[in-house]
């Protein structure tokens, strides 16, 4: 029996809702785009959006799951099944990736560059590399990185628990650390391609490195959050302490320094070198409707949590924690909303929220999550023979 088997009717039940959810709120969002070209362009870019977003969870739970097999940390082993459920769903990301390909010529202006060559000396040079063929070629080698690096994680996590056998802790960790390298180079130059090159003039070097930030803030922020929504579980409630709580509270606190420190970084240094070509992404963000977006994010996105997990009892306390992170997922949601959008030309004059908007967000989101969920309940909620945490509960309650 395994630890969900007694909740696995309403998990069902959720899935097949969330699924059914999904499905026709992308129905409701492909009809606002078949109304006219202009509305195909807007649908395109909130289906964009929408996915950035979600596809950010799953690839911060991999970076996370792996980090955990590097480092043998205590405080990965209760969420390392969530983790692990989150990287089995990027063949339904890569399938929802498609429409993004259809798309191509309403989501960048480079797409157009084959019939209205560019004047911009930059962009001559740029041009070489912004193609549609270049585009499928190296978005076919970022999945094929990422699911080749799911397999393995799930694969042989499976067999350890299958066989206990003890030295697939070494394999795994020995997998893992190249298995970081070719991640953060995928996602680097996926945010290169999928999101910098909305504006093919703008570049910044710190850019990738914002994106796998962001997507760690939400792949923790989530995993919390559904510890807390499991946290009735036999196992979860007999293995989980204080302390993991407040060890996973600090990771997150990292993350939130983290993503402040590259953030305020990114804007310092392009807004010092005064650079024609790199102010006007900023200047398009920090002033009007996006400007007060900015200011919203920096006090809810940073100050807020992190004046909250520098305290002790908020990281202990799970009920407190997980609301943090709720909010959290929320927020970076509207993070990579204010990244992702005013770079299309109808949208610098401020945030405006479109249907189209809300229906890519809940389509994809319902997809996500009930596949998610499917996947959660395939293996234990709890890793059965890892070496490495063999008698640490016993040592954890002894504590």
């Amino acid at each position: 029996m395994t630890d969900l088997e007694k909740f696995e009717p309403r998990l069902d039940r959720l899935q097949l809702g969330m699924i059914l959810t999904g499905a026709f709120a992308l129905l409701l969002c492909m009809l606002l785009g078949l109304r006219s070209p202009d509305a195909a362009q807007r649908t395109f870019q909130s289906y964009l959006f929408s996915y950035i977003f979600w596809i950010s969870i799953p690839l911060g739970c991999m970076a996370i799951l792996m980090m955990h097999h590097l480092t043998g940390g205590w405080w990965g082993y209760p969420i390392r099944r969530l983790l692990e459920a989150a990287t089995r769903t990027f063949l339904v990301m890569t399938v929802l990736f498609i429409p993004i390909l259809f798309g191509i010529k309403y989501l960048y202006i480079w797409a157009q560059w084959a019939i209205d060559k560019p004047t911009d000396p930059a962009l001559h040079f740029k041009a070489m590399y912004l193609t549609k063929n270049l585009f499928l070629v190296r978005s076919v080698i970022y999945f094929a990185i990422w699911l080749t690096l799911a397999y393995f994680l799930n694969k042989w996590s499976y067999e350890q628990d299958r066989t206990g056998n003890a030295r697939l802790a070494s394999v795994l960790e020995a997998f893992s650390a190249p298995g970081l390298i070719l991640w953060g180079i995928a996602v680097t130059y996926s945010a290169i391609d999928w999101v910098m090159s909305i504006e093919p003039l703008w570049f910044s070097t710190i850019f990738g490195m914002l994106f796998m930030v962001v997507e760690a803030l939400a792949a923790m922020a989530f995993v919390i959050l559904v510890l807390r929504l499991l946290s009735n579980t036999e196992h979860i409630k007999k293995i989980v302490t204080a302390s993991q709580f407040n060890d996973l509270g600090n990771l997150m606190l990292a993350f939130v320094m983290l993503w402040a420190y590259l953030s305020f970084s990114q804007f310092l240094i392009i807004w010092a070198g005064n650079l024609k070509d790199e102010i006007p992404w900023y200047m398009t963000r920090a002033f009007g409707g996006w400007g007060a977006l900015a200011v919203f994010l920096m006090i809810l996105h940073f100050a807020v949590p992190f004046l909250l997990l520098l305290q002790r009892g908020v990281k202990r306390r799970l009920h407190i924690l997980s609301a943090l992170t709720g909010m959290m997922v929320v927020l970076t949601l509207v993070d990579v909303y204010w990244l992702v959008v005013p770079g299309f030309l109808n949208e610098r004059n401020g945030p405006h929220l479109h249907p189209s908007d809300l229906f890519a967000v809940i389509g994809i989101g319902g997809i996500w999550l009930g596949t998610y969920l499917w996947q959660l309940k395939k293996m234990p909620l709890l890793p059965l023979h890892d070496p490495r945490f063999e008698g640490a509960l016993q040592h954890e309650h002894g504590d």
